[in-house]
């Protein structure tokens, strides 16, 4: 486990092997997230960086909302009434 110190202008330092595992580069942005008394924080990607992520994904088994109007015939559309 790393530990850093909050500056007295409010920044943190993210450790060496922190930065070099998750491949972080000067001017990154990242997102603060909150969970109760904990923060999370998330390295924002660029659109780029997702190409290619679902490679090799097996959508032999894919659903789609139309498999569940059988068992909930509520959430089906509606038919139109011809004016």
């Amino acid at each position: 486990m790393s530990v850093t110190t909050l500056s007295s202008k409010f920044q943190i330092s993210i450790p060496k092997e922190i930065r070099e595992e998750m491949h972080l580069k000067p001017g990154q942005k990242f997102t603060f997230l909150r969970k109760g008394n904990s923060l999370q924080l998330v390295p924002m990607r660029t659109i780029d960086e997702f190409f290619g992520i679902a490679r090799g994904a097996d959508t032999s088994d894919y659903r789609d909302h139309t498999d569940r109007l059988d068992r909930y015939p509520r959430l089906a559309p509606k038919p139109r009434k011809n004016k």
